[in-house]
């Protein structure tokens, strides 16, 4: 089992943002970063007859990770099997989102107040399945954020056997902030995460948390093993151009070929390159009947900051739900193109 893949840089997983569309796309930016699907209830997976909702992804996402939301550890046993079997390359379990839909299934951020139930369940996950199982957690809940909590919860789960955790450095509320404020609101500690390496260099951590830039990255990367980037990738994804060469050292050609990005021989040159390349999925994924308002909306960020990038956003968001009338959601989006300026960088 190689714990170490591609975690040097993660894209976190997103409700509503990383989809298995959101997610090839990426891939057409990096061959290298680790990619995360939306939290997936293990309940939901395991009672839905149609598991491909959930667990259906091209093999050109790969590396990717399946994250599941549950406290139940036959439930996530039985799940985590079936994202092996789809072909993921992890499992993640999720201690750290604060909704209150996640609360009230007793999932999420809660867990972080009863470690043994979360020890169980990663216990459980594991035996099941030869893929690694990893933990992605907060710093702390409510008022429980001392250091001693957060390192009696990390040591607890480590004694299960658990050598992978992804840290969000912000502690949760689980009352009074949104989950938009719970990303925001509660003070960053870097601090905790680096500590806690330090004391115990044999797990691999990955931070998450407020890192926008490559800079910050491989700042990061000087004491710890990986970091997950969250909104910004959605938000502004031509952020992460150069992320192989300067994050992984691959350093290949650039191109304009949508074939050479395709096939993952050259980066694309530029915002529009990468748009032309992601087309041919966009023509797969409209005729067995995805809507153009789902192939789309990862698109929004692309030219953030260039002229043009509104009216762009405006196209997409406005014309995808007749995108029947351009010929197609392929079709609507080199409309779109054509009011972009873009400059190479």
């Amino acid at each position: 089992m190689n714990i170490d893949f591609n975690r040097r840089l993660s894209i976190a997983p997103m409700l509503d943002c990383t989809d298995r569309h959101e997610r090839y796309f990426l891939r057409l930016l990096s061959r290298h970063i680790l990619l995360y699907s939306e939290m997936v209830v293990s309940t939901g997976l395991l009672h839905c007859e149609n598991k491909d909702l959930f667990l259906g992804h091209e093999p050109f996402e790969h590396p990717a990770v399946l994250q599941l939301g549950g406290s139940n550890p036959a439930d996530l046993a039985a799940a985590s099997k079936l994202v092996e079997a789809a072909g993921f390359s992890e499992v993640n379990l999720n201690c750290g989102c604060p909704s209150d839909r996640v609360q009230n299934g007793n999932f999420g951020a809660c867990l972080m107040k009863e470690k043994n139930v979360v020890a169980d369940c990663f216990k459980a996950m594991q035996d099941a399945v030869s893929i690694p199982v990893s933990i992605k957690c907060r710093i702390g809940v409510d008022d429980l954020d001392s250091w001693e909590f957060f390192t009696d919860f990390i040591q607890t789960v480590r004694d299960a056997g658990c050598k992978i955790f992804i840290v969000h450095a912000r502690k949760a509320w689980l009352k009074g902030l949104s989950p938009k404020e719970n990303r925001e609101v509660p003070p960053l500690h870097y601090e905790f995460v680096h500590r806690l390496k330090a004391e115990m260099p044999e797990l691999n951590l990955s931070i998450n948390g407020g890192i926008k830039t490559l800079e910050q990255i491989e700042e990061q990367l000087k004491d710890l093993d990986g970091v997950m980037v969250g909104r910004e990738a959605y938000e502004n994804p031509w952020f992460l151009h150069d992320a192989d060469a300067r994050i992984f050292g691959d350093i290949r050609a650039e191109s304009n070929d949508p074939a050479e990005i395709i096939a993952g021989n050259a980066r694309p040159a530029t915002r529009k390159a990468l748009l032309e390349a992601y087309l041919p999925y966009v023509e797969k994924q409209t005729a067995e009947g995805c809507p153009a308002t789902i192939l789309v909306k990862h698109l929004y960020g692309l030219f953030a900051g260039l002229p043009g990038a509104r009216k762009f956003r405006a196209t997409l968001s406005n014309e995808s739900p007749r995108a029947h009338l351009y010929g197609g959601a392929a079709a609507l989006i080199r409309k779109a193109m054509e009011l972009v300026g873009e400059t190479r960088d």
